[in-house]
């Protein structure tokens, strides 16, 4: 496995140990991003919520996504009843969480910066202890 891939499977499995930390059900999607079907990287869920998640790790301070993907992650979500997050971890900072709607729109792609998310997004704890999605 190479060394990006790697550092985001990890990521992805400290997100789930995270979840489980608070008597969130959570698991990783396997295929996520390799199927010809939309796939979340992680689906979570409580008794009153279900969040479908993309995962990234990033070196920097802004990271790209190009518009499929964000398409894909809000067509799972829309079918499976879940509430679309995209999940940041920034190199050396804490998770963070927007909203695949609130993401900024640049040159044909989506973008989130660590300031667009410190605005738009919210932290792990608000983001298991929000009332609604």
């Amino acid at each position: 496995m190479n060394r990006n891939k790697a550092k985001g499977s990890n990521a992805e499995r400290e997100l789930i140990a995270m979840f489980w930390d608070k008597d969130w059900a959570a698991v990783r999607a396997a295929g996520s991003g390799s199927t010809r079907f939309p796939s979340p990287d992680v689906i979570a869920s409580n008794t009153n919520r279900r969040i479908a998640v993309e995962c990234k790790f990033v070196k920097g301070e802004k990271k790209y996504f190009d518009t499929e993907e964000i398409k894909q992650i809000q067509t799972f979500s829309k079918i499976f009843g879940a509430e679309p997050w995209i999940a940041i971890k920034f190199s050396r900072k804490d998770w963070h969480f927007i909203k695949a709607d609130d993401l900024e729109m640049t040159k044909g792609m989506f973008a989130a910066s660590i300031e667009l998310c410190k605005q738009k997004g919210v932290d792990f704890e608000r983001l298991i202890n929000k009332d609604h999605p």
